[in-house]
């Protein structure tokens, strides 16, 4: 039976968290926050990274065959900051990733391998106000994500070429959703959240003028989820099935 949306179980009930996002650098723009509140509180978070970044940075001189090697390692340091150390790179190519069958029986694969409680990913819907986190890629990958956590996952005669057991996901999270319905206080490891972001090197034109504005808006965010003044916040669409 469905609960109310925005309304998760206590993380004291959640033991694994997977995070699935099109782009190396996109949970730690969306999430790296709320990530680093869960592992600290023992929770196991493991990323799932869609494609390896190949259209992204700002580096005209760099041979662009070597952009997925440094894409994923600066993800792998991003993610030790939010105390992340198991990844799962699918290597799809960056700008071109389709909701298709393929992508939803891979994701479907690592949920079942995983065996997750709580599902993180992007939004499947398109952000008019704020196009720049609607990229295509995030788009696909979240449908992808939503059609794997249901029903895919959990019913045992979908995909049934693959050999994981089924297995129900119970929370869906979603960032960069229109219809945010709840807030998670980062004030605790904000400053983790800006050093993950640090991390993606190749991606930042302008490091200190990002990491503030970064800042800015997880102020914004706090006050938008009625936190104290001087707090910085994460919001989300959460989905809760059961």
């Amino acid at each position: 039976m469905s609960v109310p949306a925005g309304t998760p179980r206590p993380d004291s009930e959640i033991e694994r968290v997977l995070v699935v996002v099109a782009h190396p650098d996109d949970i730690d723009f969306g999430g790296a926050g709320t990530v680093a509140t869960w592992t600290k509180a023992g929770i196991e978070v493991h990323y799932c990274i869609v494609t390896d970044g190949q259209a992204g940075g700002f580096e005209p001189d760099r041979d662009r065959a070597e952009i997925p090697a440094v894409r994923r390692a600066e993800q792998t340091a991003a993610a030790d900051h939010a105390g992340v150390h198991d990844l799962h790179f699918l290597g799809y190519v960056d700008g071109q990733v389709e909701p298709g069958p393929d992508l939803v029986r891979d994701i479907t694969r690592l949920i079942r391998r995983v065996r997750p409680q709580r599902l993180l990913t992007q939004s499947p819907e398109r952000w008019w106000s704020r196009l720049q986190v609607s990229h295509p890629d995030h788009l696909a990958t979240a449908e992808a994500a939503v059609r794997a956590f249901y029903p895919a996952a959990g019913n045992p005669y979908a995909y049934d070429d693959l050999t994981e057991d089924a297995c129900d996901v119970g929370e869906l999270w979603m960032m960069e959703h229109p219809e945010r319905n709840h807030w998670v206080d980062v004030t605790d490891t904000i400053d983790q959240k800006i050093a993950a972001l640090m991390s993606h090197v190749s991606q930042h034109r302008d490091p200190d003028a990002l990491a503030e504005r970064m800042r800015a808006f997880a102020r914004q965010n706090a006050r938008e989820g009625g936190l104290p003044p001087d707090h910085y916040a994460e919001p989300f669409t959460v989905i809760r099935l059961g």
